[in-house]
């Protein structure tokens, strides 16, 4: 079963409030049992508005991947060196005597 968004949990929680107050007040009962039929009822009304919250696609959809040859980075090419820079250091020659 799925978890409830941000928005269902918000809507469904203030559509139980709002209702019991208005049932509460449009009704104008102070008995214990019209108290709990009237909590019974908004809780199924704010049940049923988080159910029935449109759900968007964004959330849902899976996030898609890059592909494998976008994510791999190109290797530099190797420059070849020319002979004369890459040769081992001459020896060191001494004047003749």
């Amino acid at each position: 079963m799925p978890r409830p968004t941000v928005a269902q949990l918000t809507y469904g929680s203030c559509t139980v409030i709002f209702s019991t107050l208005a049932m509460l007040l449009l009704s104008q009962t102070s008995s214990g049992p019209g108290i709990a039929v009237v909590a019974v009822a908004a809780l199924a009304l704010g049940v049923l508005v988080a159910l029935t919250v449109p759900v968007t696609r964004s959330s849902r959809a899976p996030v898609p991947q890059p592909r494998p040859e976008q994510q791999a980075v190109p290797e530099p090419v190797p420059v070849p060196v020319p002979a004369s820079v890459a040769a081992a250091p001459e020896p060191v020659r001494e004047p003749a005597p």
